[in-house]
């Protein structure tokens, strides 16, 4: 397993072997962490700009425009509307990977009280308060922002957070009504722009972050490992997005996690490891070609337990040969009730998506789990005889409801399964990931840039096409 994993992650040498790439937090496994550390202020970007308090305009193409005023950066973009009815959770919400390339209107009146944490990592070197390092939406609407804050992990208001990552936010503006049309609409195309006046003209350059792919931009580009020291499983990641408290729900069951590329070949590697794990992540799933095809082969080649979320289930459910569907506009709260088909019981549900399998097109050997109980769309599907099953919505929910982690538990125990009875058929195998191995590989996702406007991710789409 090294000499695969070490080829991906190691720097060319005229003798074959390579230096590995060392960081600051990669020497966070050679030293103790300390508990009692001041909190501090977070780096700021070279996208960061001061705090606009000027004019700005939410244009939706070929629909209405809302005046509001700018509380972040001074920065003009496009992406899709999409709103939230989560009450609580922004800086989880803002930083979550299967935002990227959005327009995040929350519908919650008041945002921004609690202020902002800091970017504190906890014992296993996962952001404590974030689901990855920087804010992932495109842009943020709300009706009303609190300048003032309180609570006692903030750090920094909102409006200082937006600006230092460069993302334009409006407040002032009558999110009923930008809900009411895009509920009535579906999800739209739209512009922010501070500090002009809205021109007609421009609305030919809406760019539609759909037609991007997104997973690419968010997947970590070489592997990276996180370690725990509650247990010997280890559980290998396809990361399309990864959320922080995925890994840490599966690290504080006591399962090491290897993350990879979301187009890495993981069927060629798959023996090596306890089980395979997709995570959510951003835009349409048919644009994850090479994913889908590596899960077909894997799903054919070995026995090892597949869990999905989100984005993950999407994909594991093409790979079975279903089809997915875009949703009108997409579920996205903290409270969406989910049928279990399987024992009848209801769950609480924090959800975050726009697409959803068409649970018709499910082969036989498949069946649907979950059922949303406002829509009926499918959310879950699980195989009829192995240990394979996914989730739409977010069962790890940082920020809440934890209604059903106990699936995090159901999938590890098939996991330890698959371990024990992978040692009887070959008792010297072992699967615990090397002290090189974790001293080699980084520690966190690798080389994934923070969000920028849709128009500069098109622009240079289009040049790496070109190229």
């Amino acid at each position: 397993m090294l000499s695969r994993l070490s080829r991906q992650v190691l720097l060319g040498s005229s003798n074959g072997f390579r230096q590995p790439v060392r960081t600051a937090i990669q020497a966070r496994s050679l030293a103790s962490v300390e508990t009692n550390t001041p909190r501090r202020m977070p780096v700021s970007r070279t996208r960061a700009t001061p705090v606009s308090h000027d004019r700005a305009t939410l244009t939706i193409r070929d629909g209405p425009v809302f005046n509001g005023k700018s509380f972040g950066a001074k920065s003009n973009i496009s992406g899709e509307a999409v709103f939230t009815t989560s009450l609580v959770g922004y800086p989880e919400s803002l930083t979550d990977p299967s935002y990227r390339g959005q327009i995040l209107v929350f519908t919650q009146p008041l945002i921004g009280n609690y202020g902002v944490p800091s970017s504190a990592r906890d014992e296993n070197g996962l952001l404590k308060y974030f689901e990855s390092p920087n804010i992932q939406a495109s842009g943020v609407v709300v009706a009303d922002v609190a300048e003032q804050y309180s609570h006692w992990t903030a750090v920094e208001s909102l409006s200082a957070w937006c600006a230092r990552e460069g993302v334009p936010a409006v407040s002032g503006v009558d999110t009923r009504a930008i809900v009411t049309y895009l509920r009535e609409q579906g999800s739209s195309l739209a512009r922010i722009t501070i500090g002009e006046e809205y021109d007609a003209d421009q609305d030919e350059a809406f760019v539609d972050p759909e037609q991007i792919n997104l997973v690419r931009q968010v997947s970590t580009k070489s592997p990276f490992h996180v370690s725990s020291s509650s247990g010997d499983l280890h559980v290998a990641v396809i990361d399309c997005g990864v959320k922080e408290n995925i890994l840490r729900s599966l690290v504080g069951r006591g399962a090491s996690v290897t993350a990879f590329p979301y187009d890495y070949p993981i069927h060629k590697v798959a023996h090596h490891f306890d089980g395979v794990f997709i995570s959510n992540g951003p835009g349409d799933p048919t644009h994850c070609q090479e994913t889908v095809y590596h899960l077909q082969r894997l799903m054919e080649s070995s026995q090892v337990p597949i869990m999905g979320i989100c984005l993950g289930h999407q994909l594991l459910a093409l790979a079975a040969g279903a089809r997915t569907i875009k949703l009108k506009y997409g579920n996205r709260a903290h409270n969406i009730p989910a049928l279990d088909l399987t024992t009848g019981r209801c769950h609480i549900t924090s959800q975050n998506h726009g697409y959803a399998v068409d649970s018709t097109t499910l082969p036989n050997d498949w069946k649907e789990y979950f059922v949303n109980l406002n829509d009926s769309s499918n959310e879950g599907l699980i195989h009829k005889s192995r240990p394979i099953f996914s989730t739409q919505f977010h069962p790890e929910a940082k920020g809440g409801p934890l209604d059903s982690s106990y699936l995090f538990d159901a999938y590890l125990d098939s996991v330890q399964k698959y371990k024990r009875n992978q040692v009887i058929f070959q008792p010297t195998r072992d699967s615990r990931p090397s002290p090189l191995l974790v001293d080699i590989l980084a520690k966190e996702r690798v080389g994934v840039v923070p969000t920028a406007g849709m128009d500069f991710v098109a622009a240079t789409a289009r040049a790496a096409a070109a190229a």
